[in-house]
């Protein structure tokens, strides 16, 4: 397939904004759709293709946007829908895409479907959530857990039954084994499409069905695992992940189809994501990509990992797409998780410099491009409902969701004039863009330089994957296209190791950790790497 045939997102690289946290222009301490505008020319000056926002609809904000009480319009605090045409226009004109979130496993409990649904059994919506009596003695139908900790099931005393929420009693189900829901949902897709977006992050979407039967699910033994919420004690095999989904992403494809190339990834987290995410992208007929938690989750970065996690994607095009991110909104920032060192600037660059070798589409969470850290939040200043239920074994969220920093000596590190709604990281002003900038040698303008140099590589864009075998923490990945073979190696340890002599180091450096010899020796310091093209 030829450079002009293949569609724009396929080896794209994305950056994901959390409006909430990016730019605040009204100083109410929130970011907001104007605030994203304003930055486009430093977004288009990173080298990426496009951005993905968060959801920015409207929303009572249990879960920050993820509940949504109304799929075609824009939140206040974030803005109006001319705020969003605009934005989508002047991105456009900076060559970026737009994707935005779509989230169609739940709605919140205030959206105007819900709020018909629960008045009766035989209403218009009654079936358009997941409606169940109770077991004879007053119980919940089933042992389903909620993500958020406790049952997923709320009793409603209007209808005498449950209602099912995967994540917050205020996140009802929505039923989308129902044809009438999964027609609503695509009229809301088809209203931003009308827009012009050029794609959708389907958030959970493996929740999307459940299993018709409402059988148990079976216990997962605790023992080698970090347990916070009942969520972790079973195998989720029936409340998602279930066979019906393909067929509502067929219609979601066939829709997109309509307007062209547009990217659909899929959000999918499970206990055996791999099947799911393959059976979500396979074909043409289905979405363009999906993405796991293979990285966002993990406690260590190994060579092994990463030679799994790949491993996984290096058949035909037809076993679909994977994209990738190694932080995001949901799970602590890698360079807090993955390192306790001096040099956290050396590390951001090799974990930029990795994810942006991977097949696939990397997705930069913003921030990343700073090398930013983990903020830790203090009790009394959380917000997000996940930490507070289960502090202090949290997943963090909150850390990761800290304001953008722009500027070391402004307020609020140049995010916002007002009391921002989470507090800026102690050591982020001195991270920020302003003071990056003037820095020749930061991890903002080394990720442009690497961004410019994928760019410019159809190895890296979209070539096949395969490894040298080498023991760890040694990472020897080869990229290959027709027109080039790039070879990228990383010790992603704290020790020196030697490269094997099998593998050819007199290829053109195309970029390297700072300090290594010219030439290249067979030693590789920590946190090193180097990226060849022969």
């Amino acid at each position: 397939m030829s450079e002009s045939e293949r569609p724009w997102w396929r080896g794209a690289v994305l950056y994901q904004i959390y409006p909430r946290s990016y730019l605040d222009t009204n100083g109410d301490g929130i970011g907001d759709l104007p605030g994203i505008t304003q930055k486009l020319d430093y977004i288009a000056s990173l080298g990426v293709d496009g951005i993905w926002i968060s959801p920015f609809f409207a929303s009572p904000m249990k879960d920050f946007g993820y509940d949504v009480s109304d799929y075609c319009a824009v939140d206040p605090i974030f803005g109006a829908l001319e705020d969003f045409d605009q934005l989508l226009d002047r991105a456009h004109g900076y060559g970026l895409k737009v994707i935005i979130d779509q989230v169609y496993a739940h709605t919140s409990d205030e959206h105007a479907w819900f709020t018909e649904s629960r008045q009766s059994r035989n209403n218009p919506k009654a079936d358009w959530y997941v409606w169940q009596d109770p077991k004879p003695d007053g119980t919940p139908p089933n042992n389903w857990q909620a993500v958020f900790g406790g049952a997923a099931w709320t009793w409603d005393a209007r209808r005498q039954q449950y209602f099912l929420h995967n994540f917050l009693p205020e996140q009802p189900q929505l039923n989308v084994h129902n044809p009438d829901v999964q027609d609503a949902l695509l009229a809301t897709a088809r209203f931003w499409l009308d827009r012009g977006v050029d794609g959708f992050r389907l958030d959970a979407i493996n929740f999307a069905m459940h299993d018709r039967a409402f059988r148990d699910n079976p216990p997962w033994d605790p023992a080698g695992r970090t347990i916070s919420r009942p969520f972790d004690l079973q195998r989720r095999e029936f409340n998602q992940s279930q066979p019906e989904v393909p067929e509502f992403l067929k219609r979601v494809r066939e829709l997109t189809d309509e307007y062209g190339d547009r990217y659909t990834v899929a959000e999918v987290a499970s206990d055996n994501p791999l099947p799911t995410m393959r059976s979500y992208t396979q074909g043409d007929d289905r979405l363009t990509a999906a993405y796991s938690f293979d990285f966002l989750y993990a406690q260590t970065l190994t060579a092994k990992r990463v030679r799994r996690s790949q491993g996984n994607w290096t058949g035909s095009l037809e076993e679909g797409w994977p994209s990738w991110e190694f932080s995001n909104h949901d799970a602590p920032r890698c360079v807090s998780r993955w390192y306790d060192g001096p040099d956290r600037p050396r590390f951001a660059k090799l974990t930029n410099a990795l994810l942006l070798c991977l097949r696939g589409n990397p997705i930069l969470y913003q921030g990343e491009e700073l090398g930013l850290t983990q903020v830790d939040v203090p009790f009394e200043a959380l917000q997000d409902p996940e930490a507070i239920a289960n502090w202090p074994r949290t997943l963090g969220r909150d850390g990761a969701r800290t304001p953008m920093p722009w500027e070391e000596g402004a307020p609020n590190a140049g995010f916002s004039q007002a009391k921002p709604w989470l507090p800026v990281g102690a050591d982020h002003p001195r991270l920020s863009v302003g003071v990056q900038e003037e820095d020749r040698e930061s991890v903002l303008n080394f990720t442009r330089r690497l961004l410019d140099i994928r760019k410019g590589s159809p190895a890296l864009k979209w070539g096949d994957v395969s490894f040298v075998e080498s023991p760890e923490p040694l990472l020897i990945m080869v990229r290959s296209s027709d027109t080039e073979t790039v070879t990228c190696l990383f010790n992603l340890g704290a020790s020196s190791v030697e490269i094997p002599e099998a593998v050819q180091l007199d290829g053109t450096v195309l970029i390297q950790s700072e300090g290594l010899e010219t030439p290249l020796g067979r030693d590789l310091p920590p946190y090193s790497f180097v990226i060849l093209r022969r």
